[in-house]
């Protein structure tokens, strides 16, 4: 998956527009969430993916820049051992069985309590913290982009379930 960055000038300058699509995102996926039946969390996004899994997926990575905006909050920078590698697709095929182990309806609601409270931090962090994220950072505070993407799998696939089902 590859790494997508607001621009600079926005995380840097008094615009914090991140925090505006990250919350739009979080309802989205609120909205989404609550109508999802455990059925539907249960059903294939592709040929790996279940619709918890994908939520879930979403959790563990909102879960990543909840951990690496603690840091920078706390520690006032992030080091080059916090660095994460370019190609995560290792990683995210690492951890499919495991967030495939979590019931789906706790996977569901784990997705939107982990955002909830990303969403909360990066947008409290001051805006000289902001200033200090960079396209080398391992912290990516826009998170909506990512949401996004995989809110609209979500909704594709779930779409073209209930288009099979449909009487013709």
């Amino acid at each position: 998956m590859p790494r997508l960055r607001a621009d600079n000038a926005k995380l840097g300058g008094m615009e914090r527009s991140y925090a505006v699509d990250n919350a739009r995102e979080l309802e989205r996926m609120r909205a989404l969430v609550s109508k999802l039946s455990d059925q539907d969390l249960g059903s294939m996004v592709n040929e790996y993916w279940t619709v918890a899994g994908v939520l879930g997926h979403i959790a563990f990575w909102d879960g990543c820049a909840l951990f690496l905006a603690g840091r920078l909050q706390r520690d006032g920078a992030l080091t080059p051992s916090d660095t994460e590698t370019e190609n995560v697709d290792w990683i995210n095929d690492s951890i499919r069985p495991l967030i495939h182990a979590i019931p789906p309806r706790q996977a569901a609601e784990v997705a939107l309590r982990i955002a909830e409270e990303t969403d909360g931090l990066v947008a409290s962090l001051s805006p000289e913290l902001v200033a200090k994220i960079d396209a080398n950072s391992p912290l990516n505070p826009v998170r909506a982009q990512h949401r996004g993407e995989h809110l609209d799998e979500i909704e594709a696939a779930l779409a073209g379930r209930d288009a099979t089902r449909r009487p013709t």
